[in-house]
């Protein structure tokens, strides 16, 4: 398993997923007037290297699943989610025809029979071929904004329209909601027109220079898909991206994207890049246009092949780019802003665990000092430690120099790994050793089922022994909750916050050119060959880990986690390894959890956070938009009143002037919103120490078996 240790960066999409539109095309062109739609076929290459793929993927992925009937629907509906997500170009009577290959692309896949896959393409190019005619008919005519209707813009689940006039209906609204959130957000009606109208002229070129490869591309992730979402297929330019990730130290802005419901989205922050930084982007958010650097023109890339895009953010070091971008968060009602971003090479030292004193009065009235240490990532300079460089730097080290730091300066710790979407493995094995004496950490299950590898920490001694929570949320992945279920296995600690994330798999890279031996490029398989299991025997794997005493956060677990995921692997459990924990803690819980509630049903800045939460959910969950313009401006201004309320609370408080309506309301590290999920932990923490939980364990009390 020592092969795969950098978890994070082989299990996240790392800007890799092909988009729903294949095709290159670096901009915006002329309208096309004239479009001949042809017709792609697959080679003889593909056909070989399908069958290769299939078969790594039958006989080595993790769940070992066989082609048949059952895997060929899962293909089907992923391939045609992929192409037409929101069913918007596909006639039902499409769909009806497609039906035929539902139990039969298993029997395609072993034969290298690509030829199914390539006539749903091909339909489809020709569908949107016919409909970006009508589009441009559409933009033509008078849009009406003082109309009272709405549009439905969640159509994942939607009934295929049965006739090219219930698409024009649909489209119609589409466009008009386009149109109208290119206005809110400061373009007049010509300018917004005019946008529109080049977008879906981009959209139409780029699927008309789709090549061969960009249909393999997409219909073997498809496959790879079916299996579990953390498997894909790179092709050969899509390998070499990922490897020009690995390799410059993730030059850029520090972004993981994919292409969802043809925009780019943000699915996560690399730790310590200028996104990171910046604090006003978020997972969730849509990039819609980009400009270089502070005086460039805007290029709207709505519809763009990803790698494409991906290619206009990335840029020189100290260079200047501009994203517009809508946020996530808000919905569909969200407007645009504008995001100024200076690129940079993403340094240990921005990843690296930073502390801070807090200082509160405990239950019986004492002045405690709390310690927080922040953990973004679970991170490692494998090529320093490699060159014996003995300052070389690690998660474990930096935690542990903080800690020798804060020695006799506090009484309590919390380790905060909210969104930490996890890193090294062994550096997940050796966080843990500062907290505990000895002992397994983790167990990894290849496939086959044979018996588990267990992960150990073998330096006896711990660098802290006293009272200790873990602070986590829906975005703490991987190796962030292989430490949090060992700390609360052993009893070591309490863990406070959102379900984890729910990511127990192992993905590794397989080399295609080096398994067909082929001489012109072939890509890569990222393929998920193992479990993590907890040592109490449960499973990580889509449940996470469950917080000892939960405190909500604004991330969405319906969007966000594998349980959100398409395929994912289930849950289960194995035997518990043997190993000394401790039951004293379990038992001081249901007092913590009784003294937190009392706590926060009168702390005023608890229960404003309680309900920007809930409207934020709110803002969130709508999936139907008013398309009736002054009820769109009430409610961006409804939106906007909110955010500087919830500011002015707090500056206010601190003595600042308040901000008035039209001032630009800070985000991220500018505002003076106070971490509320941060500092009822800290106050847990009292809690633990006024109730005599040190942490440090009994003589020997065995657990598992």
């Amino acid at each position: 398993m020592r092969n795969v240790r950098t978890l994070k960066y082989l299990s996240s999409l790392l800007l890799l997923l092909l988009p729903s539109l294949p095709g290159a095309f670096a901009k915006p062109a002329d309208p096309v007037v004239d479009a001949t739609v042809g017709t792609l076929a697959p080679t003889p290459r593909q056909a070989s290297l399908d069958q290769t793929i299939a078969r790594l993927l039958s006989q080595h992925h993790y769940r070992q699943s066989k082609l048949d009937d059952r895997l060929s629907a899962l293909v089907l509906t992923t391939y045609l989610d992929d192409l037409d997500f929101s069913r918007a170009y596909f006639l039902a009577s499409d769909i009806a025809g497609f039906e035929k290959y539902r139990t039969t692309l298993d029997d395609a896949l072993k034969s290298g029979n690509l030829q199914p896959a390539y006539d749903i393409f091909n339909t489809y190019l020709r569908r949107l071929a016919e409909r970006t005619g009508r589009i441009q008919t559409l933009l033509q005519q008078e849009i009406r904004f003082d109309v009272n209707e709405t549009l439905d813009v969640d159509r994942k689940d939607a009934p295929w329209a049965k006739t090219p006039a219930e698409l024009d209906e649909i489209w119609r609204k589409r466009l008009k909601h386009e149109m109208l959130t290119l206005m809110l957000s400061g373009k007049d009606q010509a300018a917004a027109r005019e946008l529109l109208v080049k977008r879906y002229d981009n959209r139409l070129r780029q699927g008309l220079q789709s090549s061969s490869d960009d249909v393999f591309q997409l219909y073997m992730n498809a496959v790879a898909q079916a299996f579990d979402p953390h498997t894909a297929y790179f092709s050969p330019r899509n390998t070499e991206n990922f490897n020009i990730q690995m390799r410059l130290s993730l030059e850029g802005i520090g972004c993981v994207l994919l292409m969802e419901e043809e925009q780019v989205t943000v699915v996560e922050l690399v730790t310590g890049g200028p996104a990171d930084l910046s604090q006003q982007i978020k997972p969730g958010d849509r990039i819609v246009a980009v400009a270089q650097g502070d005086g460039g023109a805007w290029v709207d890339v709505v519809g763009w092949r990803l790698d494409d895009v991906v290619d206009r953010i990335r840029g020189q070091r100290g260079s200047v780019v501009r994203l517009k971008v809508l946020p996530g968060k808000a919905g569909a009602t969200a407007a645009e802003k504008t995001v100024r971003l200076v690129r940079d090479t993403i340094k240990l030292e921005k990843q690296a665990a930073k502390s801070e004193i807090k200082t509160l009065r405990g239950p019986d009235d004492r002045e405690l000092r709390i310690g927080v240490i922040t953990i973004p990532a679970f991170y490692s300079d494998f090529d320093a430690a490699r060159r014996g460089d003995p300052n070389y730097r690690s998660t474990t080290r930096d935690v542990r120099g903080l800690l020798n730091d804060l020695r006799g300066k506090f009484d309590g710790l919390v380790l905060d790994l909210r969104e930490n979407g996890g890193g090294s493995l062994q550096e997940a094995v050796d966080l843990t050793g500062l907290f505990i004496e000895d002992g397994p950490v983790v167990q990894v299950r290849n496939a086959g089922n044979g018996p588990p590898e267990v992960e150990q920490d073998g330096d006896p001694g711990q660098a802290y022994g006293g009272p200790l929570a873990v602070l986590v949320d829906h975005a703490s992945a991987s190796a962030s909750e292989i430490f949090a279920g060992a700390i609360q296995d052993y009893g070591r600690g309490i863990v406070i916050g959102d379900p984890t994330f729910g990511k127990g798999t192992v993905q590794t890279l397989v080399d295609l050119n080096r398994l067909t031996r082929a001489k012109e490029p072939q890509g890569q398989l990222k393929l998920t060959i193992a479990k993590f299991y907890r040592i109490n025997g449960s499973s990580t794997q889509h449940r996470g880990v469950k917080p000892d005493i939960a405190i909500p956060s604004v991330i969405d677990s319906e969007e966000v986690g594998e349980s959100a995921q398409k395929n994912a692997l289930p849950w289960d459990e194995i035997a518990a390894t043997r190993y000394r924990g401790d039951r004293r803690l379990a038992a001081l819980t249901p007092e913590l959890t009784r003294r937190h509630q009392a706590r926060v049903a009168s702390n005023p800045d608890y229960q404003a956070f309680l309900r920007d939460l809930e409207f934020t959910r709110q803002q969130r969950e709508k999936t139907t938009v008013s398309l009736l313009e002054s009820q769109r401006r009430t409610e961006r201004e409804r939106v906007e009143t909110w955010q500087r309320e919830r500011e002015n609370r707090y500056r206010v408080a601190k003595g600042l002037p308040p901000l008035k309506p039209g001032d630009e309301i800070p985000e991220g590290k500018d505002s003076v919103i106070p971490d509320a999920a941060l500092e009822e932990s800290t106050r847990i923490v009292g809690d633990l120490i006024a109730l005599g939980g040190t942490g440090k364990p009994p003589s020997a009390l065995v657990m598992g078996h």
